[in-house]
């Protein structure tokens, strides 16, 4: 008869330490909604331990005590934080039991781990040596659909796997939350980083975050500057493919604020079919040339509106686009057809892009293709490799 297996004694290290390291592998699948991390790289894990449950018996259970430490008091993913990790442990083969302790990062650990998320980068993250392409979306004047072919344009990038960051520049009109369906949601500050919160699978910041429902923001250059610079330097997107920018209209403080900021960024511009319009629009192109802008094409919105028997209907003319697209001597990269579909998807808060079978989304869709596959070449920009 084969001998009678020893109880395992309460902690040992050749049962227990295997399953603390199994434990420990199944939370590096646990991604902070936020920082879009894993927790355990994140220093929110700093112990696991796992003991015995029902000791004397030859075949205990074991449960697994781990610790959480979240980045705030208060902080909004606590609850699936914690959800994850409970889930996490539970799924490792041989553990019956999961305890959490859920705390909060003290200020030293929550200083250190915004540092490094920064990378040691002082201020501004997109700068001219950065991987991320940074796109600014104008136009000559309002009422063009400029933000709305922003927000879409965002959510189509994000669909075809980029990681994408959206700011409203448009400080007076700002409009990108209602467009994206994230009206009264609020970024979560830790330390001296603000996360801003996601739509669509885009890293959302506006200033109507951060002001009471309905009112006015009537600022003058120095403060409209700040908040752009503000944007830019102190909300943390983490790694990101693409940056995109709903500018206001016109050729004010803020597009002056974005050149300087952003000299090496690119500028989409967005007309009507309207020719009176192509005057208009090309001003804000002139202006971010001056800056040293690149302007990559153009987009003509509100394109005609396709009727029953199969004509169009050009409520606001023809020809804006491609005027516009020749005065600046680049490609015209879309025209977006008037669509009901698009002006309810905008009051209700759901891009239009998430629809199939509408010509307007379709037309977006096509256009963050078009800009997908532009890229950006990586020369003058160092690529962390040092000849032997």
């Amino acid at each position: 008869m084969p001998a009678a297996s020893a109880p395992r004694e309460p902690g040992d290290r050749s049962v227990n330490g295997a399953l603390e390291d199994a434990v420990r592998t199944a939370l590096t699948r646990v991604i902070d909604p936020e920082l879009r991390k894993p927790v355990t790289e994140l220093d929110m894990i700093p112990s696991v331990r796992v003991v015995d449950s029902a000791a004397g018996d030859a075949s205990p259970a074991a449960r697994a005590e781990i610790e959480l430490r979240l980045t705030i008091v208060g902080c909004p993913a606590a609850d699936r934080i914690e959800r994850d990790v409970r889930e996490a442990a539970a799924s490792v083969a041989g553990i019956e039991e999961v305890s959490v302790d859920v705390g909060v990062m003290d200020r030293a650990t929550r200083d250190a781990l915004i540092e490094r998320l920064r990378g040691g980068r002082a201020r501004m993250p997109f700068t001219r040596e950065s991987t991320t392409r940074v796109l600014a979306v104008t136009s000559g004047k309002g009422g063009v659909g400029k933000s709305t072919i922003t927000a879409n344009l965002a959510v189509a990038l994000a669909a075809q796997g980029l990681r994408v960051g959206l700011v409203d520049a448009d400080v007076f009109g700002f409009s990108i939350p209602g467009l994206l369906g994230i009206e009264g949601a609020k970024p979560t500050r830790v330390g001296e980083a603000i996360m801003p919160p996601r739509a669509h699978d885009v890293a959302v910041i506006s200033i109507g975050m951060f002001v009471e429902p309905g009112a006015a923001v009537s600022w003058r250059g120095p403060m409209l500057h700040r908040t752009v610079e503000q944007f830019l330097t102190d909300v943390y997107f983490g790694d990101l493919d693409m940056l995109i920018l709903d500018m206001p209209p016109g050729t004010g403080d803020v597009a002056i604020s974005v050149g300087q900021l952003l000299p090496h960024a690119e500028v989409l511009v967005v007309t009507t079919p309207q020719k009176a319009a192509a005057d208009v629009a090309e001003r804000s192109a002139v202006v971010a040339r001056q800056t040293g802008q690149t302007v990559i094409g153009v987009v003509e919105n509100m394109a005609g509106l396709a009727q029953p028997d199969g004509s169009v209907l050009e409520l606001f003319g023809s020809g804006g686009g491609d005027e516009t697209a020749a005065r600046l001597g680049v490609p015209l990269l879309a025209r977006v057809p008037l669509s009901v579909g698009l002006r309810e998807g905008g009051d209700a808060g759901i891009p239009i892009v998430t629809d199939e079978n509408d010509a307007a989304g379709a037309a977006i869709r096509e256009l963050a293709s078009a800009i997908a596959r532009r890229g950006r070449g990586l020369a003058g920009k160092p690529l962390g490799v040092t000849p032997r």
